[in-house]
């Protein structure tokens, strides 16, 4: 006879924070943001009711400027195995939208619409290629994460693998800044790039032309599977990103090799952007003890940037996975004096970071935010206040630490705040 563990024996200590469920958004929320940008496309939502509702309201908050089509799945509808029906009714509106090109159906967490057959599914209809985009969040505990899961479903569907491969252009990956791609393409057409390609964005075809890049470079570090389907193509991909001082020189190197560029102007442009972040810094040194936390997935390549700066980071934490991608920069960080590095982090850790090292700002989500505030320390809001300036290069380095040196200066005003407030 098998013995009956009772639950309460069975349960985690009331000290250690659930990791079960994300502690932000849906994710599916990330791959909604990046389908709905593109011209051409027209989404369509597998999923009950409620989970309807709430993705729709939080996708046009974000700026979504079109509507996205669902079938009506409530319990009925479930309970009764019409789900592909409603779904191939639902793709049949969307591909009466005048100009469509693109109609990806989104499936989340029920287990009728996460385990749709793709094979029911059609693959076209009229103009517009059909691509089944799986999020469910008890698979996928980020948004970040559900952004690579659509960017390697459509690179899976849409890239053009076909005629020779040009050699010195390069895809880059990731949701930047609108300067950034700017910033970026100046000093690798220094270099000898011929092309960029930046992903994910709004034209449909810079996926198509991917296919046939010499490289891919992941700008932020949680682009897995995009990675995979790269590497099943033979293409090869680059680690790292343009942040900071080291990491920019190592990244510019590595992408001048793996091109096959020149390399002595590969040499001479790396030494030169070198040069200007190693002046900025010593310009405008940074001087506290911040602790970055959020759920953006780049808080690890902040981290590096403010330690770069001169600031002291204790601790880092990050909604997405431990990865390959991300072990530099984790190992850089602790070889500079960052004590802790929490992946797939919850709220309790954060807070409790706090009391532990007592920072002079906080950057992190809205609800660790205010727990800093209550304690009178600066705290911002990581992807409003970091995530939306420039990031890459000497000019997102200059942003951020004279964004983040001005903001270090409001220690006495939130202490006086909060002691007016005690009284």
């Amino acid at each position: 006879m098998t013995d009956i563990i009772p639950l309460a024996n069975s349960a985690a200590p009331a000290s250690q924070p659930c990791k079960l469920h994300p502690q932000s958004m849906c994710p599916a929320f990330g791959s909604l943001r990046i389908l709905t940008r593109i011209e051409g496309s027209h989404p369509v939502m597998a999923t009950d009711t409620g989970c309807l509702y709430g993705l729709t309201f939080v996708t046009h908050f974000y700026g979504a400027s079109k509507s996205i089509v669902a079938p009506q799945l409530g319990t009925a509808e479930l309970m009764s195995g019409q789900v592909v029906e409603g779904t191939r009714a639902a793709i049949d509106v969307a591909a009466k939208e005048p100009g469509v090109r693109l109609i990806p159906v989104v499936s989340l967490c029920v287990a009728e619409t996460a385990g749709m057959p793709e094979e029911l599914l059609p693959r076209k209809i009229g103009d517009a290629e059909v691509v089944l985009v799986r999020v469910p969040a008890y698979a996928i505990h980020s948004h970040p994460e559900a952004k690579d899961i659509a960017v390697a479903a459509l690179l899976n569907r849409l890239a053009d693998r076909e005629g020779a491969v040009r050699e010195k252009s390069v895809v880059l990956l990731g949701e930047v800044f609108p300067a950034d791609p700017l910033l970026i393409d100046s000093v690798l057409r220094r270099m000898g790039v011929t092309e960029t390609i930046f992903l994910p964005g709004r034209s449909l075809d810079d996926f198509r032309r991917a296919g046939r890049a010499g490289a891919l470079a992941p700008l932020h570090p949680f682009y897995k599977e995009s990675m995979n389907v790269a590497r099943t193509w033979g293409m090869p991909v680059v680690g790292g990103a343009p942040v900071g001082i080291s990491g920019t020189y190592a990244w510019l190197k590595s992408l001048g090799s793996i091109l096959g560029l020149d390399p002595a102007l590969v040499q001479q442009v790396a030494d030169e952007e070198r040069a200007k972040a190693t002046a900025l810094v010593a310009d405008r040194p940074l001087n506290g003890k911040v602790m970055v936390t959020g759920y953006e997935g780049t808080e690890l390549a902040y981290a590096r940037m403010l330690v770069e700066a001169g600031a002291d980071v204790p601790y880092v934490s990050t909604s997405i996975g431990q990865d390959p991608l991300v072990l530099p920069d984790e190992l850089w960080l602790k070889a500079h004096g960052t004590k802790e590095v929490i992946y797939r982090k919850a709220l309790e850790e954060d807070i409790a970071a706090i009391d532990r090292y007592h920072p002079d700002l906080v950057f992190g989500t809205t609800p660790l935010a205010s727990a800093a505030k209550e304690r009178g320390i600066p705290a911002m809001y990581f992807t409003n206040q970091l995530a939306s300036r420039p990031f890459f290069l000497t000019g997102g380095m200059a942003a951020t630490i004279e964004f983040v040196a001005g903001v270090l200066t409001k220690g006495d005003r939130y202490r006086w705040m909060q002691a007016f407030f005690a009284e």
